[in-house]
């Protein structure tokens, strides 16, 4: 297994605007290909969890004005700045996991196939996954070190997670707004048919109508019957292999690590 190591000069770029650095400096270490990628809904009561990817190269050049962490936005600035990234990047897709495997294999390896939807999306399969975060939910962990040889060979790109990327790099930047607008649009649309849950405006979070609507009508094919929720008897979730985080969870303030996933 290829020992974790410190993402690029982690300690810059956490004030001000996202940009390339970062990107840069890994396409000069040989990652020429690089995909941004962030999720949306990790921590959401209902809806899909959400995992946008953009790709680019060393034609892709500074990504178009405004981009930011897609929680900096407004949701008419993110919808705006949509067709402006797809034009930018050399690739994108959002990728979904529902509500029903979260609560079958839970948030981590739903998170997982969410990220390997995106990727399964691409016409190009990248060099490198630079992942927001400390942790890499993205790899399989049957795809790592002896486990991939037996398997003969590992299908995931190589993954760079680093701290605070959605607010240094802009092509996690951008990850982010695409997975939002994506997911926030599917939000709107399930309110339509689930109009107690207050969906068009929380998004299936934990805001105070959702809440209410939880504890007066319970809780519909769309929440994630196997997380605590208000007004529903308690379920005990299966155990599932890598899942040992719930709803909520921050990303704590580590050294960024990479897993060589795929076989070249």
């Amino acid at each position: 297994m290829t020992p974790a190591r410190r993402g690029p000069r982690s300690g810059r770029g956490l004030s001000g605007k996202p940009s390339l650095r970062v990107e840069r400096e890994l396409q000069r270490a040989g990652h020429r290909v690089l995909a941004g990628m962030d999720e949306v809904g990790r921590g959401a009561l209902a809806g899909p969890v959400s995992v946008g990817v953009v790709v680019i190269d060393e034609t892709c050049r500074t990504a178009p004005a405004g981009v930011r962490d897609s929680k900096l936005l407004t949701p008419a600035a993110r919808e705006a700045m949509v067709p402006r990234l797809h034009r930018w990047a050399l690739g994108h897709a959002v990728g979904h996991a529902s509500p029903a495997e979260i609560d079958e294999i839970g948030i981590i390896a739903a998170l997982r196939i969410a990220g390997q939807r995106a990727l399964g999306q691409l016409d190009v399969v990248p060099d490198l996954v630079l992942l927001d975060g400390n942790h890499d939910w993205l790899t399989d962990p049957d795809e790592v070190g002896l486990f991939a040889e037996l398997a003969g060979g590992a299908t995931t790109p190589p993954v760079r997670t680093m701290i605070k990327a959605d607010m240094r790099c802009s092509s996690v930047a951008a990850a982010s707004v695409l997975a939002k607008v994506e997911r926030d649009s599917r939000m709107v649309e399930l309110a339509q048919t689930h109009p107690h849950y207050g969906w068009a405006d929380n998004k299936g979070y934990s805001a105070s109508a959702h809440l209410d609507a939880l504890a007066t009508h319970g809780p519909s094919e769309e929440h994630r019957r196997s997380w605590s929720l208000p007004g529903v008897a308690a379920v005990v979730p299966q155990a599932v292999g890598d899942d040992e985080v719930g709803p909520g969870e921050g990303h704590e303030l580590l050294a960024g690590t990479v897993s060589e996933g795929r076989s070249r």
